[in-house]
């Protein structure tokens, strides 16, 4: 019985043996004819990428860094021959206004458009954050006139929908449209057309402005009306010579489009006080502007911000009165001290600031008790990334600063100016300020300010 048991469970053992190998050919000769299914490996491990903190996140109690580690660096950073014989330097807590390094910071150097970051805090703190420049159409002194009205915004477009434009315009064609709208609605099918540029007086450039600066479009004249920063068409350099008639030509053609008659005969004149506005179009918002100045170191945009600062406080719509405006609002905030400035965008050679009053601006737009000036910061092009930046810290001795470091370049012929902010490895953050203006070779100097900021970024 034993015996019988025992055979039993031999046949049953081979015949599961003959079983398992069958089902493995089945298995193996079937689905080699489907894709194998994956084979479970542990998820990689992405690479870490190292970028800045929430740009005005709270520095809680972050110690600061060792001063004297910082001052040996970046005294030697800044003696770089690349800089040449006139170069100053400053890095400041931005919560304290402690100063951590001074490199000859008191001496006044050409800053270049570094002079934005003045110009955006005067806008800021004088027009706020929330207001618009609006560009209208109303009526003329005659029956079925039509008189365009320029608000000094360079911003404003031919196009209708432009699109990828940070921030978005206000539009020619869309005034064209209600301005047809408006008209149609009181039954006027014909119209002369005028021009209003009187917002702005004076010269069209700036004092220290070299001649070569509007036909090699590095600037358009600074006029109340313009389309498209006076480009002969938007991404191009070159300027077109008469701004104003420009665009009140291309608005006729809107108008015409949209089924106004207007006459050949467009002339600038002056709008009445009392005239009756039929359309109008807002800029956006002067915290978008102030950003868009910043990051693409926006010359026209500058001048015009800077310009509506004049007309806020009450002073002539001119260049004089711009630098005399901009002057008055940072003396309310006490920031106005070893700045001074001709124009708003800096490419005038007579300007000259301080790298202290530089980090002195940043450091007061980061302060929780200036929510205003907030913009000025995120305005800021971001190493490697954005803006005037996009294209910097890959070389020798910056690598490390890319995604950290923010800040506003500066660049004329032998000027290098670079001032922003950066958090330290333990989270405090500084404002900082690194300026040359007598330098014998532009690139070198580019990457020796970079190198600094790094510095700065690093400890």
């Amino acid at each position: 019985m034993v015996r019988r048991e025992r055979w039993v469970l031999l046949v049953t053992l081979a015949l599961l043996q003959v079983f398992a190998v069958a089902v493995g050919v089945y298995v193996i000769t079937h689905d080699s004819r489907r894709p194998s299914a994956p084979i479970a490996s542990p998820e990689p491990t992405p690479t870490p990428i190292i970028t800045a903190g929430a740009v005005l996140a709270a520095v809680g109690d972050a110690p600061l860094p060792a001063k004297g580690t910082l001052t040996t660096r970046l005294a030697h950073a800044l003696g770089d021959p690349a800089l040449g014989r006139s170069s100053g330097g400053v890095v400041l807590d931005a919560a304290s206004g402690a100063t951590l390094f001074n490199g000859r910071a008191e001496i006044a150097l050409t800053p270049a458009s570094t002079t934005k970051v003045v110009t955006g805090v005067a806008a800021l703190a004088s027009l706020g954050p929330d207001a618009k420049i609006a560009t209208r159409v109303v009526t003329g002194a005659g029956a079925n006139t039509i008189v365009l009205v320029g608000g000094g915004d360079p911003t404003l477009t031919g196009a209708k929908k432009p699109r990828g434009v940070y921030p978005e315009p206000a539009s020619l064609a869309v005034l064209a449209s209600r301005t047809a709208k408006a008209l149609k609605a009181a039954k006027i099918t014909s119209v002369t057309l005028g021009y209003d540029t009187s917002l702005f007086t004076g010269p069209v450039t700036a004092p220290g402005w070299k001649p070569t600066y509007v036909p090699e479009g590095s600037a358009a004249p600074v006029t109340a009306l313009t389309i498209d920063e006076g480009r002969v068409a938007p991404g191009q350099g070159a300027r077109v010579p008469d701004p104003p008639r420009t665009a009140a030509d291309a608005f006729a053609s809107l108008l015409r489009a949209y089924g106004v008659k207007v006459g050949k005969d467009v002339k600038p004149v002056t709008a009445g006080q009392t005239a009756k506005e039929l359309a109008r179009v807002e800029s956006p918002p002067v915290y978008a502007l102030v950003e868009r100045m910043l990051t693409q170191s926006d010359n026209d945009l500058a001048e015009a911000l800077a310009r509506q600062v004049a007309i806020e406080e009450g002073l002539p719509h001119t260049f004089a009165g711009q630098a005399a405006a901009v002057h008055r609002v940072l003396g309310r905030l006490g920031l106005d001290k070893e700045i001074k400035v001709t124009d708003g965008s800096g490419l005038s050679i007579r300007n000259r600031i301080t790298p202290t009053a530089l980090a002195r601006l940043l450091a007061a737009a980061v302060s929780p008790a200036n929510p205003d000036l907030h913009s000025l910061i995120s305005g800021l092009p971001i190493a490697g990334y954005t803006g005037t930046l996009h294209n910097r810290y890959d070389t020798s001795g910056s690598e490390a600063g890319a995604g950290l470091v923010r800040a506003k370049t500066g660049t004329l012929n032998g000027v290098n100016t670079l001032a922003g902010v950066a958090y330290t490895t333990d989270g405090r953050l500084l404002a900082f300020a690194f300026m040359a203006d007598d330098v014998p070779d532009p690139g070198a100097a580019v990457a020796a300010l970079d190198r600094l900021a790094t510095i700065v970024s690093q400890s």
